[in-house]
């Protein structure tokens, strides 16, 4: 065996995370620290053997099921990769091309699709209070069918993102971080800034800064907060970084403008996203099916947003961070001014700057995503990369 992979091996000895195996994956709060760490540990394993050209498949069949109820890129083709990675064959429930809208239930549909999948992976972001339900409506019915004996084993739920959390974003987020600086030890009074910037759309989910400060604030960093009056996160995600700041040694802070976030800023994190009490505002209209109330809400929330067309990441603010070199993060896409709209989230000079370590940090996700199936199904993980060094074999014939 490499030295390379010897190490995460050693990694995973150190760390406790037998409570992964057989659960599921809905924020990553819920989460340990030592569990949070062999998500990174087994992620760069699985790339180290993957460049090393060893196949990591330890499936020889079954189904991956992707749900992806909002639009997708790098989520639904990062899950459909780390299941393939893993052995998995990949199949995406369409709902308009299933018995949903002949009145299938949730419950239902989830026991139909699951009879031979390992993992359900699920998008649901648009609504508040609805998509974290759906993802436990479908675990509890794959819960039930597993007793039941209905079904052979149950499927793991991966959280592919709801309204509170997008935990693979937010882990492959921290993975280039980390990478960047050069590991978890070099992260400590690190200054990150997670602030709200113009878009000329409007309902971007918030589970991306509520994932950011829930995790971020975990490693001993100075994590900064910024938005302008209305545009408020979740109050419970808030506390949830008060508390990991004060655990970790590292500060949760929120500021008023984006000048404050980004001055002395190790690490600039630009990203639009709505107002808490609009969301919820959209969420009852559409319930209600008020369409006209949708529409005008629309209008409303752009004309909010207009307001704020200052807050973007500019040549000038980046100026004023660390050195004038902070690391630029964004889930992608951004709204790059004067390239795919007129103004918005960072100016192209910016965006373009940074190209490579946005792809980096998007290429971390299905090693993520391959990563939390790993622990979930492997029983003894280090064990099981052992087998695999030992088996040692190609994943591509050459």
């Amino acid at each position: 065996m490499d030295k390379g992979l010897q190490a995460f091996i050693d990694k995973l000895d150190t760390l406790k995370f037998s409570d992964m195996y057989e659960n599921d994956f809905f924020f990553t709060w819920d989460k340990t620290d030592d569990e949070i760490m062999a998500v990174f540990t087994v992620a760069d394993a699985l790339r180290h053997m993957r460049e090393k050209n060893i196949s990591t498949r330890i499936f020889d069949s079954g189904l991956g099921i992707s749900i992806f109820r909002d639009n997708s890129t790098r989520t639904r083709f990062s899950f459909a990769s780390a299941c393939n990675l893993l052995g998995l064959a990949v199949q995406d429930l369409d709902e308009k091309k299933s018995q949903i809208a002949h009145g299938e239930t949730v419950r239902e549909t989830a026991n139909m699709v699951s009879f031979m999948a390992d993992v359900i992976g699920i998008r649901d972001d648009m609504y508040i209070g609805k998509g974290h339900t759906y993802q436990k409506t479908v675990v509890d019915a794959v819960t039930e069918g597993y007793r039941h004996g209905i079904l052979e084993q149950k499927p793991t739920l991966v959280n592919l993102q709801c309204d509170v959390d997008h935990p693979t974003q937010c882990l492959a987020d921290m993975e280039e971080i980390i990478h960047y600086f050069g590991g978890v030890e070099n992260l400590k009074g690190k200054k990150l800034a997670m602030t709200w910037a113009y878009s000329p759309s409007y309902g971007k989910p918030l589970s991306v800064p509520q994932g950011v400060i829930g995790l971020m604030t975990r490693f001993g960093m100075d994590v900064v907060l910024a938005h302008p009056e209305g545009y408020d996160v979740f109050p419970e995600c808030e506390e949830i970084a008060r508390r990991n700041a004060e655990k970790s040694g590292g500060s949760f802070t929120k500021v008023a403008s984006m000048q404050e976030a980004f001055r002395d800023a190790d690490i600039v994190y630009p990203k639009s996203w709505a107002p808490f009490a609009a969301m919820e505002k959209r969420t009852e209209l559409y319930g209600k099916g008020d369409f006209d109330g949708i529409d005008a809400l629309e209008k409303e929330l752009l004309a909010q947003n207009a307001t704020h067309k200052d807050w973007t990441c500019s040549e000038e603010l980046m100026k004023t961070t660390k050195d004038g070199k902070a690391l630029y993060l964004h889930c992608l896409p951004a709204d790059i001014s004067g390239v795919s709209c007129e103004a918005g989230e960072v100016d192209a000079s910016v965006f373009n700057r940074y190209l490579d370590p946005l792809y980096k940090e998007a290429s971390y996700k299905p090693y993520i995503i391959a990563a939390m199936i790993f622990l979930a199904k492997c029983k003894d993980p280090q064990g099981t990369l052992r087998r695999l060094a030992e088996r040692n074999k190609p994943r591509l014939f050459r």
